[in-house]
């Protein structure tokens, strides 16, 4: 496996979207792959609460996939339930990528980046990724945060420990 690329499956969540409106999917999938990874999968899932965890646990359990990516349903509008969701199924969170997200996120839109709610976790063995449905957010986290970092993440929940020490 570790010569071979990281297979991710990628989620849209949302109400109004389908395959042929959902404009941040595809994107998302071209980013990934432009990054040297291997995009499996993508489904399209309504924002509710049991529809994104249902998918997600069992795109985790099936071992198909080291990493899920999801867009939308991350915003502060009642219908948004994606991290609610994701929050309740993770083993942990991985408070540095929502951190990180909204501190690039500022450079480039300012005092709104307080407003995302773009977060990561485990769930099993997968790393899991939670991003808002705007192509520029999609493209900003796969580039600049999800790239730098999945292969090491990916390694440490396969057992491959820490190749170096860091604070």
């Amino acid at each position: 496996m570790e010569n071979s690329p990281i297979r991710i499956a990628t989620i849209t969540v949302s109400d109004t979207r389908d395959a042929s409106t959902d404009k941040s999917g595809p994107v998302l999938g071209d980013a990934l792959r432009s990054c040297k990874f291997l995009v499996v999968s993508h489904v399209i899932v309504l924002d509710e609460v049991e529809a994104i965890q249902a998918i997600v646990q069992k795109i985790a359990e099936s071992r198909v996939v080291e990493a899920i990516v999801l867009t939308g349903g991350t915003g502060i509008t009642e219908r948004d339930v994606t991290i609610e969701a994701l929050r309740a199924i993770w083993s942990k969170e991985l408070d540095g990528f929502g951190e990180a997200f909204r501190q690039l996120s500022w450079k480039e839109i300012g005092a709104r980046a307080m407003l995302s709610r773009a977060a990561a976790g485990v769930v099993g063995k997968c790393v899991v990724f939670a991003l808002p449905g705007s192509v520029k957010a999609v493209k900003l986290a796969a580039n600049e945060l999800i790239a730098p970092v999945l292969e090491h993440a990916v390694g440490l929940l396969m057992g491959r420990g820490h190749p170096e020490k860091t604070a």
